[in-house]
């Protein structure tokens, strides 16, 4: 199979289940965004050491690519796609509630960074805000799932607790906002 098939030389790409939209699209701005996160989370796993959170990091992974295919079918496709539900919202926050009680609680804001590994998921927990940002267009006009909503916030939520948990893992101290 060929990498280029030039059908996309006039600035349209095609989408699971047919047709085509322009690549400015706001589909494919979402989609875009959720390929841009699974990107960040592939450098975040370079950094990792620890198998529990790289086994997460992994799985999350393969629901972004998931995702994806999600947003490039539109809902009254007949494609077979999997789906976001709240199956997978529901294991985000057993990973969240499970890492927190390893941590102590939070008395005042931190600035992203620390380890390697906790500014890397910093930086997927903002792209990943940015991939909600996107979707929320698309979960206005009918045109994804409320799941797909629900499931980018927790996942923020669930990053920005694995950069804490990184750090504690590591030995390395949170860096406290002070104004």
């Amino acid at each position: 199979m060929k990498i280029y098939t030039r059908t996309g030389d006039d600035g349209t790409t095609g989408l699971f289940g047919g047709g085509r939209v322009d690549k400015d699209h706001p589909r494919v701005d979402a989609y875009g965004a959720v390929d841009e996160l699974n990107a960040v989370l592939g450098v975040a796993r370079t950094a990792c050491t620890d198998e529990g959170l790289d086994a997460v990091i992994a799985t999350i992974q393969a629901d972004c690519f998931s995702l994806g295919a999600d947003l490039a079918t539109p809902e009254e496709s007949k494609a077979d796609v999997t789906r976001i539900s709240a199956r997978e919202v529901e294991s985000l926050e057993r990973w969240i509630d499970r890492l927190e009680e390893e941590l102590a609680p939070l008395k005042t804001f931190i600035l992203p960074g620390g380890g390697p590994l906790a500014a890397h998921l910093h930086h997927a927990r903002t792209v990943c805000r940015r991939a909600e940002r996107r979707a929320l267009a698309l979960v206005r006009s009918g045109d994804a799932s409320d799941a797909t909503l629900r499931w980018l916030n927790r996942l923020s939520d669930l990053l920005f607790v694995m950069a804490r948990a990184a750090n504690h893992r590591a030995g390395v101290d949170d860096v406290p906002w002070s104004p």
